[in-house]
């Protein structure tokens, strides 16, 4: 005997009341996730703060936070939460009144891995934000201390002594590495 699941809507994820976990949506199916851990909340605004404000001093578009969705795919629905999303400023000049989740990809999204987080999962959420048209993903990797930046075709590992670029997507930002993974700022 086979049991099916009822997909769940994106529509039906945004009025969910709260209850403690963040979720996402992947093709239908709802994915519980623990609140972030310390370590990661520290590492996620060492990697935001630079880069909001590096956006808004050159008006380059908007930062998101962690709890921010992102229709990926619909029937059936995916959303993703980035822990730190960047979206051009030409794809949000008319964006201000948007409810819901936003629809499409982030041109650039900042990944940390949690301890219980299991790599095969960070590499299907790699592969869902390339495949929606993220132009470039982040991981940062506490364990390892490294970052990883992937895109379309390639992908290249940063480590403690390197800068982590912001190429095509974020012109002119940087950030050193090492500054990702510092204790005090």
């Amino acid at each position: 005997m086979s049991v099916t699941q009822r997909l769940v809507t994106a529509d039906e994820l945004l009025r969910m009341p709260a209850d403690g976990f963040r979720y996402e949506l992947v093709q239908g199916e709802l994915r519980r996730m623990s609140p972030a851990g310390y370590q990661h909340g520290r590492l996620v605004m060492n990697v935001a703060t630079p880069l909001d404000q590096f956006v808004r001093t050159h008006r380059l578009g908007t930062v998101c936070a962690a709890e921010t969705g992102f229709l990926l795919r619909e029937n059936p629905d995916t959303v993703r939460a980035a822990d730190v999303a960047f979206i051009r400023r030409e794809r949000t000049l008319n964006a201000q009144n948007i409810i819901g989740y936003w629809s499409g990809a982030p041109d650039l999204v900042v990944e940390v891995v949690s301890p219980h987080d299991l790599y095969a999962d960070v590499d299907e959420k790699v592969t869902d934000w390339l495949d929606a048209g993220t132009r470039m993903v982040v991981v940062v990797n506490p364990r390892k201390r490294t970052v990883t930046v992937y895109q379309a075709t390639a992908f290249t590992i940063l480590h403690e002594n390197d800068i982590l670029d912001g190429g095509e997507v974020v012109p002119g930002w940087r950030l050193p590495v090492a500054a990702i993974f510092e204790q005090e700022q």
